[in-house]
């Protein structure tokens, strides 16, 4: 029988120095590796025939200097437009013309598609489409690379997305002032309208004669600025895309984990990819700028946040790539290679790991199954080496497993706790601006649930027939059952990022395979050599990780809506990052003398975190700049005309949507008068889409501030009912002209009796016969014709002179401050506040 004696025991003073160790190694490893970028090259290398991010950058100087670039805007339909085309005219200059030809096709696109609940509805929306052909290509089958040119309100988009923009430029001409040809033809798409609603990719691969002979597309877009590029999605069904990533990508990043997370729909973002796999039905890869999303849409989105080597990280990447998927076999027929979904990811950008989900299935389940051997021959060598019978040892087991079953539980719902508790006392987002609060608010008391149970288990249990080693090494074997359990579950359930379970996993069982294949698993505390050693890499894979969605969903808090409480996904992250990168960890304490040391040093540094976090400004969420508070409000005029023309509500005011959890709490000390802000929750209860110009806005997160005097639109708004045609005995039809700014909406609600049957808005398409409200988008480019429309009604009695219908109109003036009065009320709103406003008139009208 083996015994240790408290004396063989770690001195209690190294207790400190175990966490301290692996916290050093995540800021000494992960932290610089996370935001290593390469030596951004100049001119002086362009002889290589390599990407130059100088003369890039200075592509990204003067695009983001035409400033904001909004639809229908002379900055984005003529300047950015003329720009590109600047740009493309110097490449085919230079081009090698023995080698390629190159065709630049302008062209502009009206279309309509289904998005949501609502129909966007565009027009003379502009694409910027470039083909570069080899001399010697007979194939019909296309490579499209896609990015964007035009902006959020009052934004440069230097990062989003002017960054991919000139990225983009820059690979063209590397490849188009190079011998060195290819396979497939390669058309670059620079599309002018994206940032409200993905319109220009619709119009292009619905309508471009280039369209259907694109066969793949790496698309380019950003959250954030100035870091490395994410591949984020994949496929879907092309695993070979991953292969031509791996095979290319100089520098890696990427992980299944994001994907998983972007497609559940909880991200407040979304791309052109959907455009091109949803109405072009063709796979890709969609990558992504995604650190410092602070000044994503922001008027702080500028190209002074975005290092020249960012762009050299993400230039060499995507040359290599497009070089590669110009050659791929697999363009010449996609559909032959769906075969299924492909699990990635890489490790510290410096490796890429990818295999298909089913060799995933198989590897997942197998390391589990070994897991269980593996755990079994352990326990029978406890027993064999204690002298006592395996189910004795196993009852102690299952004592053991349900007191780690405890501690994982604890591990992940202390930090969820803590979110709670601080969102209910009105203390959300104290780690915005201070992204080390994370590690004492939702780390350290993840920290404390893994290691207290099974501290107090060490500290209590009389077992003397097994050793303390032994009883640690039983908490860890529950460790790993847990993992393979969830790892079984996850795959049965479908879940690819069920990878990151079984990386731990995987390390254990090597170490206590060498463990059992000599002596120190019985020997006292000597096999804690092995385990804190093959749990290396597994920690600064799982903390690497959580930092990245950590460090990319942070931002997200400040744009997600006040109605969900982002604390919960943060300290969700961090509690599965300490889970996975500490569960096999931390009850190693129980090797020291006084493990309770470390439990306690964990319980001071949580508590004076919640401190700082809640009592000093350390924990004020916003700062100028870097962390702003995003305040969106429009200058609203309503008014409401019934069916006899009569004007019977005028009003005017601000309309707020708070953009995070924190609502105006943090506005009432300011300078900013917020006196009678109330919500609209009754106006939603009486009026059509609560009678305001923003259809489907949230009852929750929306509050309305009356003003006394009117607000003037910088311009009007005409709706004009051109004809009204009986049809038929049940069905006439209303034909209307509507002119006003590039963004406008419509709100159309039949009564109860009357049914909307045929419109003019979707080609051999029919609104489905319902008396619900129907919501419609509408957005012009470069074409301000006004749109004509029809509406066909249905009504059973055959009665048309009476009500019919209620018709909004909503009309954004977005590059306009507004009169003077709003110009002071924005004034008045502090300087860590980014303003996000404009004037819309709102138009409710009854036929």
């Amino acid at each position: 029988m083996v015994k240790t004696k408290a004396n063989e025991n770690i001195p209690w003073y190294f207790a400190s120095g175990f966490p301290l160790f692996w916290g050093l190694l995540f800021f000494a490893v992960v932290i610089p590796f996370f935001y290593r970028l390469p030596t951004a090259l100049t001119m002086e290398d362009a002889n290589k025939n390599v990407f130059i991010a100088e003369r890039a950058y200075k592509d990204l100087y003067t695009l983001s200097n035409i400033g904001n670039k909004l639809l229908g805007s002379m900055e984005n339909e003529i300047e950015a437009v003329n720009f590109i085309l600047k740009e493309l005219k110097k490449i085919k200059e230079d081009l090698l013309e023995d080698y390629f030809d190159m065709e630049i096709d302008l062209s502009q696109a009206s279309g309509a598609f289904s998005y949501y609940t609502r129909l966007n509805v565009y027009q003379g929306v502009q694409n910027i489409a470039v083909k570069l052909t080899p001399k010697t290509s007979t194939s019909e089958s296309y490579l499209l690379v896609n990015s964007h040119f035009d902006s959020k309100p009052a934004t440069p988009s230097a990062g989003d997305a002017g960054f991919m923009v000139v990225t983009m430029l820059e690979v063209l001409r590397v490849i188009a002032t190079t011998k060195q040809t290819f396979d497939h033809p390669i058309v670059f798409l620079f599309n002018g309208a994206e940032e409200v609603g993905l319109l220009a990719s619709h119009g292009f691969i619905t309508q471009h004669k280039w369209a259907p002979y694109c066969k793949a597309v790496v698309n380019l877009d950003a959250a954030g600025s100035g870091g490395r590029e994410v591949l984020f999605q994949s496929g879907p069904n092309h695993p070979w895309l991953v292969n031509y990533y791996k095979k290319y990508i100089k520098h890696p990043f990427a992980t299944t984990v994001a994907e998983e997370i972007f497609q559940s729909g909880i991200i407040p973002s979304d791309t052109d990819f959907r455009q091109f796999t949803t109405y072009g039905k063709i796979p890709g890869l969609d990558l992504a700028q995604c650190i410092n999303g602070f000044v994503y849409h922001t008027k702080y989105d500028t190209i002074d946040v975005i290092p020249r080597e960012s762009l050299q990280n993400t230039g060499d990447n995507i040359l290599s790539l497009v070089r590669g998927l110009s050659n791929a076999t697999e363009l010449y027929d996609t559909k032959a290679h769906q075969t299924g979904h492909a699990v990635y990811f890489d490790f510290l950008g410096i490796y890429f790991v990818n295999y298909s989900e089913a060799i995933g299935k198989f590897f997942n389940i197998s390391a589990a199954g070994a897991a269980f051997i593996l755990i079994y021959v352990s326990l029978w060598r406890m027993a064999d080496v204690s002298h006592v019978s395996i189910c004795h040892v196993a009852r102690w087991f299952i004592l053991v497993l349900v007191i780690q079953i405890i501690s994982f539980v604890l591990g992940l719902a202390l930090p969820l706790v803590v979110a709670h508790v601080f969102d209910n006392l009105g203390l959300s987002l104290t780690y915005y601006s201070t992204p080390l609060l994370v590690i004492g608010l939702y780390v350290c008391p993840s920290l404390i649930g893994l290691s207290l149970p099974i501290t107090v288990y060490c500290s209590l249990q009389r077992n003397d027939k097994i050793s303390n080693a032994y009883h640690v090494q039983l908490a860890l074997h529950g460790h790993a059952v847990i993992l393979a359990l969830l790892a079984i579950g996850l795959t049965i359930f479908g879940l690819r990022s069920s990878y990151i379970f079984v990386i731990p996993l995987i390390f254990y069982i090597l170490s206590l395979v060498l463990n059992l294949m000599t002596t120190l698993h019985d020997r006292g505390y000597a096999w804690t050599g092995l385990l804190k050693a093959s749990q290396i890499i597994p920690f600064v894979y799982s903390s690497y990780i959580f930092y990245i969605l950590i460090v990319v969903l942070t931002p997200m808090g400040g744009r997600s809506g006040s109605s969900s409480n982002w604390d919960l996904y943060i300290a969700a992250m961090a509690a599965a990052g300490t889970v996975l990168s500490f569960g096999f960890l931390m009850p190693l304490i129980n090797s020291l003398r006084r493990p309770s040391f470390v439990v306690l040093s964990l319980l001071v540094i949580t508590a004076l975190s919640m401190y700082l976090a809640s009592s000093t400004q350390i924990g004020f969420p916003y700062k100028q700049k870097t962390n702003g508070q995003r305040v969106s409000y429009l200058q609203v005029r309503n008014m409401f005309y019934e069916y006899d023309g009569t004007l019977s509500k005028d009003e005017s005011g601000y309309l707020f949507n708070f953009q995070d959890r924190l609502r105006e709490k943090v506005l009432l000390g300011s300078k900013v008068d917020l006196n009678g802000l109330v919500g609209i929750e009754s106006n939603c209860d009486t009026h059509m889409m609560c009678g305001m110009p923003v259809p489907g806005v949230s009852r929750l997160n929306s509050k309305w501030l009356p003003r006394s005097e009117p607000i003037m639109p910088p311009s009007l708004t005409t709706l004009d009912m051109v004809n009204k045609i009986i049809l038929n005995s049940t069905t006439v039809r209303f034909e209307f002209k509507l002119k006003g700014p590039s963004q406008m909406n419509l709100v159309i609600q039949p009564y109860e009796d009357v049914t909307l049957s045929n419109w003019s808005f979707t080609i051999n398409s029919k609104p489905t016969p319902s008396t619900i409200t129907y919501v419609i988008y509408f957005k012009y480019g470069i074409d301000n014709s006004p749109l004509n429309f029809f509406l066909e009604l249905s009504k059973p009695n055959g009665d048309f002179n009476v009500p019919l219908f209620q018709l909004g109109v909503s009309a954004h003036y977005i590059k306009d401050d507004g009169d003077a009065q709003s110009v002071k009320f924005a004034s008045s709103f502090p300087s860590y506040s980014i303003l996000d406003q404009w004037p819309a008139l709102y138009q409710r009208f009854i036929f």
